[in-house]
């Protein structure tokens, strides 16, 4: 069962953040990229970078490429404090998604490990539209809302944990 959104008190303080989202299955991914600006915006972050990638098996290459400068520019801004990836896959006849998906979720979680950069995995695969529209669409289930508190968090801890 989904449990509604919980809206958290995190600040984005100057920390920048960049989001990776999918143009296909745009319907979804567009309102999860709405979302997930309007919960960064509330948190008062003043960077948000946004880069459009034609589909979800494309998130891993430009999320690397920003983990990368941001590895490379640490301590100093603009590089993200945290990268959110939005994208949405959905199921057909063939195994085609599972292995979209699989091969996204080892990208993004070798990323993160590789250059010490919060990744926010909300690439969704799911088994229908019916499971898009609630997860994407509604008020009280967005994942990307979800994606961007997780994003603020966790530039919150590596802000914490950096020497």
């Amino acid at each position: 069962m989904l449990k509604p959104i919980q809206s958290k008190t995190f600040q984005a303080g100057d920390a920048p953040f960049a989001i990776v989202a999918s143009r296909y299955n745009a319907r979804y991914v567009d309102a999860m990229l709405r979302a997930a600006k309007a919960q960064l915006k509330r948190a008062g972050a003043k960077q948000v970078r946004v880069i459009r990638v034609p589909g979800a098996y494309e998130i891993p290459l430009a999320a690397a490429r920003l983990a990368k400068a941001a590895a490379a520019a640490r301590p100093a801004p603009p590089a993200p404090s945290a990268i959110i990836c939005l994208g949405v896959i959905l199921r057909g006849q063939t195994v085609h998604a599972a292995h979209i998906g699989e091969a996204v979720s080892q990208a993004l979680m070798q990323i993160q490990l590789q250059y010490q950069v919060p990744v926010i995995h909300e690439v969704l695969l799911l088994e229908n539209q019916d499971q898009a529209r609630v997860r994407c669409l509604g008020k009280t289930h967005n994942r990307g809302a979800e994606a961007a508190q997780t994003a603020l968090a966790m530039a919150q801890v590596m802000a914490k944990l950096r020497p």
